[in-house]
C-alpha cells in the first residue's frame, strides 16, 4: 500500500531516497506505536504523552509523529513547565520547601508539576496547594487508583515508569490523567518502508 507518491529528476530521487527512507521509516514507527498505546486506552479519558527523550536533533519531529499517532505532547524543552523530580525535592529539603520556591519564581503562566513515590507524598503536595500536576513515578495499579481518589481533581494526575503496551489498559482504569512513555520515541520500531519506481 503506497505511503505517498513522489516524482522528479532519476539522479535525485536516487539521490535522496535513503535519507528520506529513515526519516519516514523512523517517524512512522513512533507514530504507529503511539496509536497502539492509544488504541489499548479507548474509552478512558487517559492522554498518551511522549517525553524529552527523543533522537539529537530530531524531537520536533518525532514529538510531531507522537501526534499523528494520536498521542500527546509532554515538555519541548526545561523552559516549557517546571518539573521537580526527586533530586530536586531532597536538594531543597523537601516537598513543601521545594514547591514554595518554584511558585516563587515563575509567572502566573507557568505550570509546576512534581514527582511524588508514594501517596504519603502525594498527600504532602496536596496540602500546600502548589502544584498543578503530579507525576506518579514507578506507582502500582492499586497505588495509583488511590492516588486518583486522594486527589479528587484537586491536581492534573500523571502516570510515569513502567507504562508499557501490557501496561497502559490498566493504568487507564485507574482513572489517572496522562501516561508519559519515553518507550514511544526511543523504543519504537523502525517501519518498513520502500521506494519501487514507476518506469
Amino acid at each position: 500500500m503506497p505511503l505517498l507518491t513522489i516524482s522528479g529528476p532519476a539522479r535525485a530521487v536516487l539521490a535522496g531516497e535513503r535519507c528520506a527512507l529513515n526519516f519516514v521509516g523512523r517517524l512512522s514507527g513512533v507514530a504507529t506505536l503511539t496509536s497502539d498505546y492509544v488504541r489499548h486506552t479507548a474509552g478512558t479519558k487517559l492522554r498518551i504523552c511522549c517525553t524529552r527523550k527523543t533522537t539529537p536533533g530530531l524531537r520536533a519531529l518525532e514529538k510531531y509523529a507522537v501526534r499523528c499517532g494520536g498521542g500527546f505532547n509532554h515538555r519541548f524543552g526545561l523552559d516549557d513547565a517546571v518539573l521537580i523530580k526527586d533530586n530536586h525535592i531532597a536538594v531543597a529539603g523537601g516537598i513543601k520547601p521545594v514547591l514554595q520556591r518554584a511558585r516563587a519564581h515563575v509567572g502566573h503562566l507557568v505550570k509546576i508539576e512534581i514527582e511524588v513515590d508514594n501517596l504519603t507524598q502525594l498527600r504532602e503536595v496536596l496540602d500546600t496547594g502548589l502544584a498543578d500536576v503530579v507525576l506518579l513515578d514507578n506507582m502500582d495499579i492499586a497505588g495509583m487508583t488511590e492516588a486518583v481518589n486522594l486527589a479528587n481533581g484537586r491536581v492534573v494526575l500523571e502516570a510515569s515508569g513502567g507504562v508499557t503496551q501490557d501496561s497502559i489498559a490498566k493504568i487507564a482504569s485507574t482513572g489517572v490523567d496522562y501516561a508519559s512513555s519515553g518507550a514511544l520515541t526511543h523504543s519504537a520500531p523502525n517501519f518498513d518502508v520502500a521506494i519501487d519506481i514507476d518506469a
